[in-house]
């Protein structure tokens, strides 16, 4: 049985991680790789955190469903989730040694997709138009 307590320690001991001061959530490089599970308990009413459930992060569909189908009694997913790497640990299931394999793996997803080249130009930026600017539209002949 895992805790919150072992997770931070987990978390805390990989390095460049920062946890939020006010939830449990642990970033790389500003970017979120463990996190706890919001859950939706009235569907009229926002999610409310489960203190109980992390959610880490996994490198792709098929490493997604290996880790659920190996321990249906720690892992599971809701359809919140579908099509979104990641799974959801029940901290009561889990063994410490599995923990931290999930966060670590979680970690290094998010290490490695950092640590990506990125293809120059496939995200270039068009310039703004000049406020009150056609938006790079070319103005209409009016009928006349």
């Amino acid at each position: 049985m895992a805790t919150q307590s072992d997770v931070r320690r987990i978390a805390l001991s990989l390095a460049g991680v920062t946890e939020d001061p006010d939830d449990l959530r642990f970033y790389l490089n500003g970017k979120q790789f463990l996190w706890l599970w919001q859950e939706r308990i009235d569907p009229k009413k926002a999610r409310v955190p489960n203190p109980d459930v992390i959610v880490t992060r996994v490198p792709d569909d098929v490493a997604k469903q290996v880790i659920l189908s190996s321990d249906r009694a720690a892992y599971f997913t809701e359809p919140h989730y579908d099509g979104y790497n990641a799974v959801l640990i029940r901290l009561a299931k889990i063994r410490l040694p599995a923990l931290r394999e999930r966060i670590t793996e979680s970690y290094d997803v998010v290490r490695e997709k950092a640590a990506r080249p990125t293809r120059s130009g496939s995200r270039a930026r068009r310039p703004r138009p000049a406020a009150g600017g056609s938006r790079g539209r070319r103005p209409r002949p009016h009928p006349g």
